[in-house]
């Protein structure tokens, strides 16, 4: 009788969780299946859950980072060229995270051959692999007029040897990290004057633009390589001057 109850509870306990519970434990007793190794997926289950809860947290600490207007931009344009050393390549690492919205890190991964083309012209498109990208999954990266102009000019004065050579270096020649370029952007940031700006403003700033101008959510979400669409919307920044604008359509 007891196994009769514990059956029925385990088809018609509401909620899910209570429903669970009986199916799990009416499986141990009825067909000896070992419950440690239920409760042992529950656990995997629930760690998956939290990390997947985690990247979403950062993701949206990311998605929270300041939008940059065309003012802002121009003054860390400016502020580059005043430095002489390495001013090319500062410009172009800096307009590269604006015009083709990329991650720190993927800007970080990028080698000349995924910019170049054997013939010496800037591809439209850059293919980057699972291992450059967020969440081990490969994408996309289209480059629009103005940023593969910047990079031909870069390319000319960097001349590099072997096509599999970072595309930018630090200072001792080396390839830069997600961590290192996430600093250099700080630092760039702070000392030209643009106050809580980071390594994604740039990013958020590329992807809320193009919302401004009105291109979808869905595509916005394929050129930033996001998987969901409400991860894309949280990167959308408004203020009231877009409001007014959004206003005078009616």
């Amino acid at each position: 009788m007891f196994l009769l109850w514990l059956l029925d509870e385990a088809v018609n306990t509401r909620p899910n969780i209570f429903r669970s519970f009986f199916v799990l434990v009416a499986n141990h007793l009825i067909f000896g299946r070992d419950l440690h190794k239920y409760i042992e997926v529950g656990k995997n289950d629930k760690r998956k859950h939290n990390n997947n809860n985690r990247l979403f947290d950062e993701e949206s600490k990311m998605a929270q980072a300041k939008t940059l207007t065309q003012n802002e931009i121009d003054q860390v344009l400016r502020y580059i060229a005043t430095k002489n050393r390495y001013a090319v390549r500062n410009r172009v690492m800096l307009l590269t995270s604006f015009y083709s919205g990329m991650r720190v890190g993927e800007i970080a991964s990028l080698r000349v051959c995924d910019i170049q083309n054997e013939d010496g012209t800037i591809k439209n498109e850059v293919r980057l692999s699972a291992t450059q990208t967020k969440g081990s999954v490969g994408r996309v990266v289209f480059l629009n007029e103005k940023l593969r102009t910047e990079l031909a000019s870069y390319l000319k004065q960097y001349r590099a040897k072997i096509a599999t050579q970072p595309l930018f270096y630090t200072e001792k020649r080396e390839g830069f990290t997600a961590n290192t370029l996430t600093q250099w952007f700080f630092w760039l940031y702070k000392k030209a004057g643009i106050s809580s700006a980071s390594s994604h403003s740039g990013r958020r700033t590329f992807i809320t633009n193009l919302a401004n101008k009105g291109v979808s959510v869905r595509v916005l979400a394929s050129l930033a390589g996001h998987k969901s669409l409400n991860t894309t919307m949280i990167y959308i920044d408004t203020n009231d001057e877009i409001k007014r604008q959004a206003v005078e359509l009616i």
